[in-house]
């Protein structure tokens, strides 16, 4: 979508950073190579032509370890990324199938990198998970490192710009992330990529404005150019107009001292005005991620998603493997506590494409618990990683998906044996670790009498018990509309929840989406959730909220918002009873997102 005032032409592509950054654009060059074309090998030079390839792979290796090992401690947190890159350029169905083409086929390296390439995109296309999605771009970034070293073309180093820009490119990959200079760069553009890339994560990690999926970025935008990027609303303006700039200057100006006002009470305590004490927790997917959570002020971590491990994978993490992710995260974070979630995917896709199994609606499939019980050896590996982790912290488990009591009582069962079994082998763990469910399709809602009968505690993941109760997929933009946290079929669900769990003595909290912005605050404190978990970014802004209001207030509040009979007449009750509470804009959201 393109609007143009004169030269002014602005974009709308997918928000995954906020902030507001003005500068020159660098464009960066590293939309691959021209590859070589296909060409027979002499039976007798296809040793030689493998070896060429080895080489390549190891020099990309090399490169990749040197990023590594030269990462800024400010960056280290996100080796892991790169270190899972490293273990993917000996992994069979990139490393092991091209050297079988080039063997079967007697064709050239690059043809044959090519191809092998070609079809893994083709798997990862056909998913339907955003997440699984995304890790096309790691195949797609080694098949590039590898494609370079073999022409001998020169790799992108990020590093060496030496001005301050806002990167413009197809895509960045972790690498290209890790060498960023923040002194240098201000944020960045690309074609490619969304919430859940490894792009957009760093993003927010780091702290800087950045828009993805911003198609024909690179067409559009040419080195010098003056854009702006609107980290919040998605929005790259090039060459803006003087009025705009004013306009933007003074947004940023605004922002900036906002945030670094929140940022500041950040560590206070997220207690009402009369004195009603509420838990802010973070959200987190990479082992990294936990001092983002701590720094912002976090008081633990409502969700820890533990895919990240078992992706892009030939074979199941191993119970050591997990064990020194789960313990460093609980290490770092203790006393306060951490919410790991147990496996949530879609069937075997989480190992990587040649793995991947075909389901036609893989939200509706084997997916979450469902996934774990079908394959309880994977699931009693995460469970010992998980209770011998619990030694270093405090430790909670989540099962995630849960639509039936029997699941509930399954998962405990496996549960208990896994502890059984660490204690005949005299390993230590938590006997006392808090269980609880996350709360995602209606099933459960209606359930949720006897699911708090077994459980420590209640998660609700607003995500997908929208997506579920309203029959929506959320990649669908045509049904987008309905997608509402504040319909009042949604404010009920949650107040039948929060009234089942204080009833039953169990905490709820509440983790997806809805819980980062700080509008949503006076709903859900007046509904009854004792915590609330999110984005590490949100949480300054969030506590603070919470330290602008009142309980009592919230629940006189929430007695008028339950009459009304829809999102749009919610979020104006909201606007104006709390609105002057958000005096920047950008704690606000427009109620049709």
């Amino acid at each position: 979508m393109t609007e143009m005032e004169s030269t002014e032409i602005k974009l709308s592509g997918i928000s995954v950073s906020p902030g507001i950054c003005i500068g020159k654009a660098y464009l960066v060059d590293n939309g691959g190579v021209d590859v070589v074309e296909r060409y027979l090998i002499e039976p007798s030079e296809i040793k030689n032509e493998v070896k060429r390839f080895k080489s390549a792979v190891k020099r990309a290796k090399d490169e990749l370890r040197a990023i590594i090992d030269n990462t800024p401690e400010d960056f280290r947190r996100q080796s892991r990324i790169l270190e899972t890159q490293e273990v993917l350029l000996k992994d069979k169905m990139l490393y092991g199938r091209t050297i079988e083409t080039i063997e079967k086929e007697s064709i050239n390296a690059e043809w044959a990198l090519k191809s092998v390439v070609t079809g893994i995109k083709s798997i990862f296309q056909n998913m339907t998970d955003p997440y699984l999605k995304d890790r096309e771009a790691d195949v797609v970034h080694l098949s590039g490192r590898i494609m370079r070293n073999l022409m001998g073309a020169d790799q992108v180093n990020i590093s060496k710009i030496d001005k301050r820009v806002i990167l413009v490119a197809p895509d960045l990959s972790p690498a290209d992330t890790s060498q960023i200079n923040l002194e240098r760069i201000k944020g960045f553009v690309t074609e490619k990529g969304g919430k859940a890339s490894h792009t957009g994560i760093i993003a927010r990690t780091l702290q800087i404005p950045a828009v993805l999926g911003l198609e024909n970025a690179t067409s559009l935008i040419h080195n010098d150019d003056i854009i702006i990027i609107d980290g919040k609303s998605g929005h790259v303006i090039i060459n803006p107009a003087d009025e705009t700039l004013i306009e933007y200057e003074e947004r940023k100006e605004d922002y900036d001292k906002r945030k670094a006002i929140i940022n500041r009470k950040g560590r206070l305590p997220a207690e009402t005005i009369d004195g009603f004490s509420i838990g802010v927790l973070g959200n987190m997917e990479l082992p990294g991620e936990v001092v983002s959570v701590h720094s912002a002020g976090g008081e633990g971590v409502g969700l820890y998603r533990t895919e990240f491990e078992f992706m892009n994978r030939e074979r199941f993490p191993s119970e050591e493997e997990l064990f020194d992710s789960y313990s460093d995260v609980v290490s770092v974070m203790a006393p306060m506590p951490v919410t790991i979630r147990t496996l949530d995917i879609n069937g075997d896709k989480a190992l990587g494409p040649g793995f991947a199994t075909d389901e036609i609606n893989p939200a509706l499939g084997l997916r979450g618990i469902r996934y774990c019980l079908r394959r309880p050896d994977v699931f009693k590996t995460q469970l010992r990683a998980i209770l011998r982790a619990s030694t270093f912290g405090k430790v909670k488990i989540m099962f995630p998906m849960v639509s039936t009591y029997t699941e509930v009582i399954e998962s405990k069962k496996i549960l208990t044996e896994v502890a059984d079994s660490l204690e005949k082998e005299n390993v230590s763990f938590d006997r006392d670790v808090k269980i609880g469910v996350l709360i995602e399709v209606p099933s459960a809602v209606i359930m949720a009498d006897l699911l708090a009968s077994e459980v420590d505690f209640f998660s609700v993941g607003t995500n997908d018990l929208i997506q579920y109760s309203f029959a929506i997929d959320r990649g669908n933009k045509d049904v987008l509309y309905l997608f509402q946290p504040l319909d009042p079929a949604v404010l009920r669900m949650l107040k039948h929840l929060a009234e089942v769990a204080k009833g039953r003595g169990i905490n709820i909290s509440v983790c997806g989406e809805m819980a980062s912005y700080p509008i949503h605050v006076p709903i859900l404190l007046g509904i009854g959730m004792d915590e609330l978990s999110m984005n590490p970014q949100s949480i300054p802004a969030v506590k603070n909220m919470i330290r602008s209001i009142k309980m009592d207030d919230t629940r006189r509040f929430m007695q008028t918002a339950l009459k009304q009979t829809s999102a749009t007449n919610v979020y104006k009750l909201l606007l104006e009873t709390y609105g002057h509470l958000l005096p920047d804009k950008f704690d606000i959201i427009n109620n049709d997102e």
